[in-house]
């Protein structure tokens, strides 16, 4: 673990804890012009941690302290998502794909702290879950399924026939309201679908979720 400490932080509010872990990527040249960044008075943003390309790990703000990374959004119809949260920055510019080392890495990291803090997988989530339509990472690209079979995120197990309204299991699962609910949905758990209209998949997958009915994960190796 390396350090490179922001100044970008303060306390969290109202006595609030991390109950989250939001995901991002950095969508910039490299991990070192994303440190840059995330550790500029003037930028006024930050993560708790980066990830690289290569699997380092730098820690930028104290897992206790309020990062500024999630910005407008709510989840669960919880606002002040930073106060809620550890927001993790992975090195990826949003086009190519994860590498290797990055997710073992991810695993890791995730692996402790959601046991440090309590954190189930259904609360690791993306900053595009929060922020439908304002935010997009961490992206298509991003392996939420193989997180799911590590225990720490979620993935649907199958799915009934579709029946099952979809604007209530998007309400059960914690997505805000809003008409680009179902893009945000769709591009974590159904990418390349694009603005096609909703269809019983669409329904049957988000009905499964917000029944708890997720793939069982496999042992670690």
């Amino acid at each position: 673990m390396l350090a490179c400490p922001s100044p970008n932080f303060g306390p969290r509010r109202d006595g609030l804890r991390p109950e989250l872990v939001v995901l991002h990527y950095t969508e910039m040249a490299s991990a070192e012009a994303a440190l840059e960044r995330l550790c500029s008075p003037a930028a006024e943003v930050s993560a708790h941690y980066l990830i690289g390309a290569d699997g380092r790990i730098w820690q930028l703000v104290d897992e206790a302290m309020r990062a500024w990374h999630a910005g407008a959004g709510s989840w669960q119809g919880r606002e002040d998502v930073n106060s809620r949260s550890i927001g993790i920055e992975i090195d990826n510019d949003g086009a190519a794909p994860f590498t290797h080392a990055q997710m073992r890495a991810l695993e890791g990291l995730l692996r402790a702290m959601m046991t440090r803090w309590a954190i189930p997988p259904e609360a690791v989530i993306a900053h595009s879950d929060m922020a439908p339509g304002r935010k997009i990472d961490p992206g298509p690209r991003f392996d939420w399924r193989g997180l799911a079979l590590r225990g720490l995120s979620i993935w649907p197990a199958a799915s009934g026939d579709g029946a099952a309204p979809l604007g209530p299991s998007l309400d059960a699962i914690g997505y805000p309201p809003g008409e680009r609910r179902l893009a945000a949905f769709r591009l974590r758990f159904r990418p390349g679908v694009g603005d096609l209209p909703e269809d019983a998949t669409d329904r049957a997958l988000a009905d499964a979720l917000a029944r708890r009915q997720w793939i069982a994960p496999k042992l670690q190796d």
